[in-house]
Parts: structure tokens; sequence; C-alpha cells
């Protein structure tokens, strides 16, 4: 149960009864954790890890009601490491975030996902997390720009009573900060049982290596629910110098009573040389406890080819190398309040 709070800071500002009405502040947060253990032929590896099926996180976020169809809102969300009790860099670099919504959408300010991170993770049955999670062989973006977030963004989200049409486009600048800097928009249409959206981002990279300035990423995702199941398909580009990165996705999941079984098969090809290549299946089950509480179980399979080094290790177990296949299992308890 989430709990809302009454925002005393304002009313103490303020000193008006009109705010306690109209605005509200909420402490939100995630704790999930599970035992994994990863293995490449060679060696084997059991951790008290996290992060299975959602990513362990605290936050508080608020809005205050202006009129007129107005509201103004702050969302600060940090991780947390619950298996050591560590702050995991608890510096709300998940989203800092200041809002203004109305009939006109949602401008937003701060710290942020991305337009492009949304397809990676919404068409994908394991989201980003875990031994399952398609980010285990997707294409690398570390050091060439923001995939996940972006800091220091300008972002506009279209209003929700457009007949299913959902979109977003976001500015971030460098402030001398060559790999952040960053544009980029995504537009969906979801209605009845489908779901599909494509976007696209410009990273801004400059100086590197290759004398490029910018790196592109396009993908597009969709899912089409058939009552007993949902079957889902993504497919993302990432280009820099010339080198073309692919990753392919297709998965589904199926309710069973408090039961979800989730599978996926998702592949990596470098146009470098087939030798960069990897794929992945994944196969998992979560049971609901409640509506906050479940259990899960994943198990995968990565195969790499002589030069590709991706490992099922998402959150945790052992590091990728090249030529090595991994199988990664975790079994766990997710718990969000």
């Amino acid at each position: 149960m989430k709990k809302s709070l009454v925002a005393l800071a304002v009313l103490g500002a303020f000193g008006t009864t009109a705010f306690a009405q109209t605005s509200s502040v909420t402490l939100f947060g995630i704790v999930d954790m599970n035992v994994r253990m990863t293995d490449n032929g060679v060696d084997r590896r059991i951790d008290l890890a996290q992060d299975g099926l959602a990513s362990s996180r605290l936050g508080v976020r608020g809005v205050e009601q202006l009129g007129g169809g107005m509201s103004a809102s702050f969302w600060l969300e940090g991780a947390i490491n619950p298996d050591t009790g560590t702050p995991g860099g608890q510096t709300w670099q998940r989203r800092s975030t200041a809002s203004l919504s109305g009939g006109f959408g949602e401008i937003r300010l701060g710290r942020d996902y991305t337009p492009t991170f949304w397809n990676a993770t919404v068409f994908d049955p394991f989201g980003t997390n875990g031994t399952g999670a398609q980010s285990n062989v997707h294409a690398p973006h570390v050091g060439i720009g923001p995939f996940v977030r972006a800091n220091n963004s300008v972002g506009y989200f279209l209003p929700g009573n457009l007949g299913g049409l959902y979109g977003q486009a976001m500015v971030a600048a460098g402030e001398n900060v060559s790999p952040n800097k960053y544009m980029g928009a995504r537009v969906g249409y979801q209605a009845g049982p489908i779901n599909v959206a494509v976007s696209f981002g410009q990273n801004y990279v400059a100086p590197f290596v290759n004398g490029d300035e910018t790196a592109q990423t396009a993908n597009i995702g969709a899912s089409y629910n058939l009552g007993f199941a949902t079957v889902m398909g993504y497919y993302g580009r990432f280009a820099l110098g010339g080198n073309t990165r692919t990753n392919l996705l297709v998965g589904a999941t199926a309710k069973f009573g408090p039961g979800t079984v989730r599978a996926s098969y998702a592949a990596y090809e470098n146009d470098d040389a087939a030798v960069n290549d990897a794929n992945q299946i994944a196969l998992g089950y979560i049971y609901d406890l409640s509506r906050r509480t479940a259990l899960y179980a994943t198990v995968s399979r990565v195969s790499n080819d002589t030069a590709a080094s991706f490992g099922a290790n998402s959150g945790g177990g052992i590091a990728g190398a090249a030529g090595q296949n991994y199988t990664g299992a975790e079994i766990g308890v997710r718990h969000s309040f």
C-alpha cells in the first residue's frame, strides 16, 4: 500500500488549509532480492543478488493541483542495494524531475528516461531486469551517449486524450560532458489489444576516435493481446562510424490464474564481423502472492560467437568473456510499496 502523505512542508510555508486539499507527497519503493546462479562452463557462481524482476528503488513524488486542469509535480527516485543495505548511489539518479501538466500535455525537466529506451523495456517480457532480460545481449552504448537516461533534459509528453496516440520528445544539454548530449522522440498507438511504438535518438559523442560526432539509435516495438497471452517483438538499430549493431526480440507472456509465464528469444548482430554476434533464450515464471508481492524464477542461456562476450548476468554474476556460453538462473521475491 502506497503511503500518501500531506505535504507538510508546503503547509508550514504558506499556513493555509487550501494546499492540504490539493497537494500530496507519496513515498514509494521496490525491494527485489534473489538467489542467482551463473555458469560459463568453466566457473560457476552463486550470489544473493537483486533486481531479478524489478529494480530496487526508493523514491518520493508529489503533485499540486493548480486549478484549471493544470498541475505541478516532482519525482525523486534513487537505487538501493537491499542485499547489502548500501544506498546504491542514493543520489536520485534513477529519476529527478519537475513537471508542469495540463490539457497541453506535460513539460518535464531534469534527469529522465530517454524516448529510445522505452521500446527496449516495454516490449520485452522480462523488461530490463534479471537473467532473462534482452539487455544482457543489447547493443552496448557505454561511453557513447545516454541510452537509458539523460541528464539536463527538457522533455514534452503528449496529453492522454488523443484516442490511443501517445508520444514524447527530449533534448538533453551536454554542458561540456560529451556523452550526455542527446535528442530523441517516440510516438506510439495503443488501443484494444494493440500497442506499437517507434523511436529515434541521436547522441552527440564528439570528440570520438573515428572522428564521428553523432551516433544514431532507432527502434520499433509492438505487442498484441490475444486474451490468454500477449505476444511482442522488438527491433533496434544502433549506428556509429559506419558500424551498425542490431537487436531483435520475439517474446510472449501468458497468465494462468495468479501466475504468469514469460519467454523470449533475443539476438544481437554486429556488422563488423559475424564472430561478434550473440543470442539468448529465456524462460520465467511469476507467482503473485498479492498485488504488491510476487515470487519469481527465471532461467536463460546466452550463446556467444568467438569474439562476443555477453553474459547472463544482468545485475551480477560471472562477467562475460569472449567465446564462452552462459547459463543464468535465479529465484526470488519482489515487494513494492
